[in-house]
């Protein structure tokens, strides 16, 4: 990760700031959205190959929304379900967008829950569920929906094992802005009626680790374990030269040190900033190398692919020291509760 040295008594915070669950939170759409009541008033004509229908009576223009990333698609289709239902109580992944949990690609479904019927039921793209254990609904700005306890233990049981890491890790971390303990979330797990998913959810449970600083770092920690390589040691630092850098994954046989970009706010916008992070980058890599540390960089799409990431460790000469996991590997290749990406 981008500029985790720090001098003297200076903090890292001040060179990088880590995206926290709060940044990472969708409380307003992140499109305007064209109510047909107020198109009307206004004499816009919601028509034509410009506009998309999300909802009836909702619309978004359609060339802004296919240019947003997956996740943020979702979070407008879901703050335009919300404009038409605002007394639903979002749960699962509808409800992830408002906690800020990491989501990955694009959730297929909106997903609400009613305590007061007695099945679940589908209604087009909008799931309605029920549950034989009690849900905590909180109030996120106008919006009901289920607690991060509760979302992150549901969700937990339900999404592929590295993407329910990711989202144990957030929750816990203090770095990511997460605000929920270990023993909280095994309380919860094991005071649950409902047995589905419990495996998968204690699987996250028993690997996550509140040191992990950003979902890619979490993803690439299941992609390091599954493919065989040696565990890494996480959050490692190193004073060399007067400077301290903190590294991401120290591998202690050679020494090699990873780092997985993503996730993170660098201020690139600001073309003179972006230049003077990249030149500290430059030295802090030089800065560790110099001292014998052989380096692996990757990007969350890297990890996503698995053989670039593990290209990477293998040129640093990190050792295998066991066989590949090649079923929980290939549970990286699609997530069931996304709608398919196009190509």
């Amino acid at each position: 990760m981008l500029g985790r040295s720090t001098n003297g008594a200076a903090s890292a915070s001040q060179n990088r700031r880590m995206l926290s669950l709060s940044d990472r939170a969708v409380l307003a759409s992140p499109l305007p959205l064209i109510v047909a009541s107020e198109a009307r008033l206004l004499g816009i004509r919601v028509t034509g190959a410009r506009w998309m229908r999300l909802r009836r009576g909702i619309h978004v223009e359609r060339a802004g929304y296919l240019a947003l990333p997956p996740w943020r698609r979702y979070a407008v289709r879901v703050h335009a379900f919300v404009q038409r239902h605002p007394d639903a109580i979002l749960c699962l992944e509808s409800a992830a967008v408002l906690h800020g949990l990491p989501l990955f690609g694009e959730p297929r479904d909106i997903h609400v829950h009613d305590p007061e019927r007695a099945t679940s039921r589908r209604f087009g793209d909008v799931c309605v569920h029920t549950s034989v254990d009690a849900r905590t609904v909180v109030r996120v700005g106008h919006t009901l929906l289920s607690s991060a306890l509760d979302t992150v233990t549901d969700l937990a049981r339900l999404l592929p094992p590295a993407h329910a890491l990711a989202l144990v890790d957030s929750a816990i971390s203090p770095v990511q802005g997460g605000t929920l303990s270990m023993e909280r979330l095994w309380d919860h797990s094991l005071a649950r009626v409902d047995d589905r998913g419990r495996r998968r959810l204690r699987w996250a449970l028993g690997e996550s680790d509140k040191r992990s600083e950003s979902p890619a770092e979490s993803i690439s920690r299941a992609v390091i374990s599954w493919s065989g390589f040696e565990r890494p040691e996480l959050q490692s630092e190193f004073r060399y030269d007067g400077a301290l850098d903190r590294v991401d994954f120290l591998f202690p046989t050679r020494r090699a040190i990873g780092e997985a970009d993503g996730w993170q706010k660098y201020g690139l916008t600001d073309p003179d900033a972006a230049a003077r992070a990249l030149r500290d980058e430059k030295r802090r890599e030089d800065r560790l190398r110099r001292h014998g540390h052989p380096f692996a960089r990757w990007e969350l799409r890297d990890a996503w692919q698995v053989e670039p990431l593990c290209r990477a460790l293998r040129a640093a000469g990190v050792p295998l020291v066991r066989p590949a996991q090649s079923q929980m590997l290939a549970s990286l290749r699609h997530n069931p509760r996304e709608k398919p990406r196009t190509p």
